[in-house]
């Protein structure tokens, strides 16, 4: 995305595509819960995060959207994980992984200056028996910024059942088959007015067409249901901090996240929830109606971005770059003032379309050309030769990317670099094979 700076994770043998396939039935109801947490912390000059996680109730809905496959493991190691383990044997049943938008917070300046809380939910099938979940949240090396265990029973009372709420009014812009057997994409309205709900629909159209029109969702359509969601807003538009413009609306988004003027996000994450129950979905883009430009992608969160902006389709398949494909920003400062040193060069970024070549083979070697360098020379190179070239994830040096150019570096590249596809390409695989 083109604010969100996603922490650094070191890369982990994550999981040959395929493994750990298990009979769902044997350990889950065909429903799903989900798990809100909050985390909460401080950011140490030159010290570890102060870092505090808190489960925060759970919610059940009839029926189970998610993977049916590779139950057990992740595809990425993201910057967190949630494992769902049986609490009598202590088998892995589930697991997930993601990024946060607090994890991110604790780069920024604020951290430094107070602590803060944010809101986090995990969607999780509804275990059979007892079960035991835990929540680690990754540090920028090898240790563990955060941990949470806690009991989940699917018999206790307090988890509260909204299997009988009416859902939001809803359609569906692309059906590639049954949810059970696909993935599940929401479009989420922001900011659009009840008389406003066909020009929302209109809009999630057009998000729809971009995405699948580049590879490899063109060729993969049918692996997608994308359903778009006319959650009603009370004001049209979205909270715009530095005009003083605030307005309500369904999820609460604002611009001038951490103080950056185009960092569209919200931090009611329940609330992006509540709007979706009773809908089969396993990932959330949210349409902001404005004007602005802006947005976020945080992977396996949400993405977020603005409808109303002449960039608005090239946009939207960035942010879902990041939000679906855990891919990093490609593109980097030259201005130290800019410039913001969020990997270091000694690991490899979890992130499949960036190296510090620390671990080159385990990214992208076996696509090079055998007359490649690398590092490989910018200068004189096709915008199609696949590299290694110095510059990515807002560092100028010491970080690498695989292409010239790329969807996920500019919004005229003409779509994603090979490894960014095959990076997605992996990822479809991994939710429905």
């Amino acid at each position: 995305m083109d604010i969100m700076k996603t922490l650094l994770m070191p890369v982990v043998a994550c999981m040959a595509l395929g493994a750990g396939a298990q009979d769902f039935g044997k350990h889950f109801a065909d429903s799903t819960l989900r798990l809100d947490y909050v985390f909460g912390g401080t950011a140490s000059v030159g010290g570890p995060a102060d870092c505090t996680v808190l489960f925060d109730g759970g919610v059940r809905t009839p029926g189970w959207a998610g993977r049916r496959h590779n139950l057990d493991s992740v595809p990425l190691r993201g910057n967190g994980k949630l494992t769902l383990r049986d609490a009598e044997t202590g088998e892995t049943m589930y697991a997930t992984s993601f990024s946060t938008l607090y994890q991110e917070w604790l780069t920024a300046a604020e951290a430094q200056r107070r602590p803060r809380a944010f809101e986090n939910s995990f969607l999780v099938p509804v275990p059979l028996r007892k079960a035991v979940a835990e929540v680690v949240l990754y540090d920028s090396g090898d240790g563990i910024l955060g941990r949470i265990e806690h009991e989940v029973d699917p018999a206790d009372i307090l988890l509260v059942d909204r299997g009988g709420v009416a859902s939001n009014p809803h359609r569906y812009i692309h059906r590639g088959g049954d949810p059970r057997e696909v993935i599940d994409v929401a479009i989420l309205a922001e900011g659009y007015t009840a008389q406003e709900t066909e020009k929302f629909y209109h809009d999630a159209g057009v998000a729809v067409e971009a995405i699948l029109e580049h590879e490899p969702f063109r060729s993969r359509a049918g692996d997608f249901n994308f359903v778009a969601v006319a959650a009603p807003s009370i004001d049209s538009g979205v909270s715009v901090p530095r005009l003083g413009a605030w307005r309500s609306t369904a999820v609460g988004s604002n611009f001038s996240t951490f103080y950056s003027d185009r960092y569209l996000t919200t931090a009611n994450v329940k609330r992006i929830h509540d709007c979706l129950v009773n809908i089969p979905y396993e990932h959330v883009v949210i349409l902001a109606n404005t004007p602005e430009y802006g947005g976020g992608g945080i992977y396996n969160f949400y993405t977020l971005t603005t409808a109303g902006h002449e960039n608005f389709r090239p946009v939207v398949v960035h942010e879902f770059g990041h939000s679906f494909g855990g891919l990093a920003d490609e593109y980097f400062y030259d201005d130290d003032d800019l410039a913001t040193a969020m990997y270091r060069t000694d690991v490899e970024p979890w992130e499949q379309n960036l190296t510090t070549l620390a671990d080159f083979p385990s990214k992208w070697q076996d696509m090079l050309a055998p007359s490649v360098t690398v590092p490989t020379p910018a200068q004189g190179a096709s915008v199609h030769q696949v590299g290694a070239y110095e510059g990515g994830g807002y560092q100028s040096k010491g970080v690498y990317r695989p292409a010239i150019d790329c969807r996920m570096r500019t919004n005229t590249a003409k779509g994603f670099c090979p490894v960014c596809t095959r990076a997605i390409s992996r990822l479809i695989d991994f939710y429905i094979k």
